[in-house]
């Protein structure tokens, strides 16, 4: 039972004092960005009802971390950040007048997420966009997400932007539905065209409608795309998502955002859970998207609130890790000056007065606590890169910190 004290469990790890200046930076850095476009930072409980995730089907149980309280009720680790803050808009906040905007930053908890760079718990900012429906509200939460990353020194930056309605629109035109067309979508989203293929043929759809279903998980693009699918369909569903999109590109470009974008209609992830716009951002040297969002507007009603919802999430770990291996360094905080003392009396009182002098003009400053003595410190200090050593000894007995300071 004692080997374990010596690890961490499964898909979880320490923070050493680099990654975790990094992340306090990333951190510092977001939430300025989320404040400046009006976004109201919450923190929600590390620990949520059970209820919370599974009364919506919003997360598979076994994806959870669950525990008990005293009362043999069932809790959760936090999953994520946009269904408590969807729980809040409708409780705290439900005679709120929209449009909300939150925003948040933490870990979250995720039990079967671990291997290939993935951990169990990660740190994890967003922001939701609560009341306010149509594309203007899908680009700012677009445009935000890009610019965090921008933010973070991410330039290398790819957007793939899909529209779940376009698929069901489609479905709609072929006569597909129920377990057929989430088989359908499963393929798409996988890019699977040889099953692909084969189901159309089972359908019976027609040549031109084999074509469409064929080409949804090879086109890459811009405005183009949206030209060539729109006279493809017929569905008033299908249209309606054809022209969002096109909307979201024109706003985008108004950001001046439209670069580091392109649409993938056949990107079909979590068709129960979003009701429309589905981004998911990358960088190279990272293998999964460390940005991802969309329109949910179901997601409140699920807590008794008619309101619509868009939003994103950035992976902070994910960030942290692209940055590293893109050769990003961070900046260590360094040492600036460190004060050490011979033994004599009334001289560890002046180098803690000289000590509290430097740190209050802003310096970093560390008082030696080890009694060396002078060569020692500064060896000391040149293998730790400490700029500059200040050593008090019996001279300084009689000089206030001032003179000390100007030695």
């Amino acid at each position: 039972m004692g080997t374990y004290r010596f690890h961490t469990p499964d898909g979880l790890s320490d923070m050493l004092p680099e990654d975790c200046a990094a992340k306090r930076g990333i951190e510092g850095k977001l939430r300025q960005l989320f404040s400046c476009g009006g976004y109201r930072e919450i923190e929600t409980p590390g620990i949520e009802f059970f209820d919370v995730y599974a009364g919506g089907d919003f997360v598979a149980p076994e994806n959870l971390y669950k525990l008990t309280d005293q009362e043999g009720r069932i809790l959760s680790l936090r999953y994520d950040g946009t269904v408590p803050v969807a729980r809040l808009a409708a409780t705290i906040y439900k005679e709120e007048e929209p449009p909300l905007r939150f925003c948040y930053i933490g870990n979250m908890y995720r039990f079967r997420e671990s291997g290939g760079g993935k951990q169990r718990e990660f740190a994890q900012a967003g922001v939701e966009l609560l009341g306010a429906g149509g594309a203007q509200a899908d680009a700012e939460v677009i445009a935000l997400s890009i610019a965090s990353a921008l933010e973070l020194g991410l330039t290398d930056l790819q957007i793939s932007i899909g529209q779940v309605d376009f698929f069901r629109g489609l479905m709609d035109d072929f006569g597909i539905n129920g377990e057929d067309a989430v088989l359908l979508s499963q393929l798409v989203d996988r890019k699977d065209s040889v099953m692909l293929e084969k189901m159309a043929a089972r359908f019976n759809l027609s040549e031109e409608d084999q074509k469409t279903l064929s080409m949804i998980p090879t086109l890459f693009g811009k405005f183009e795309i949206l030209e060539l699918l729109a006279s493809r369909v017929k569905s008033p569903k299908a249209t309606a998502a054809i022209e969002n999109l096109r909307e979201i590109l024109s706003a985008l470009d108004d950001y001046g955002y439209l670069k580091y974008v392109s649409v993938d209609l056949g990107m079909l992830r979590g068709l129960d859970y979003y009701t429309g716009m589905i981004f998911k951002g990358y960088t190279h040297e990272v293998g999964f998207p460390i940005i991802s969002g969309g329109r949910y507007d179901k997601v409140v009603s699920v807590f008794g609130r008619d309101l619509s919802a868009v939003g994103f999430s950035i992976g902070i770990t994910l960030c942290i890790a692209a940055l590293h291996r893109q050769g990003k360094a961070f900046s260590n905080t360094p040492i600036d000056v460190i004060v050490g003392f011979e033994d004599e009396n009334g001289l560890r009182k002046k180098a803690i007065d000289a000590v509290r002098l430097l740190r209050k003009k802003k310096m970093t400053v560390i008082l030696d606590v080890s009694n060396k003595q002078e060569q020692a410190l500064f060896e000391y200090a040149k293998k730790r890169k400490i700029q500059q050593v200040i050593f008090l000894n019996k001279c300084d007995c009689g000089k206030d910190i001032e003179e000390i300071l100007r030695k």
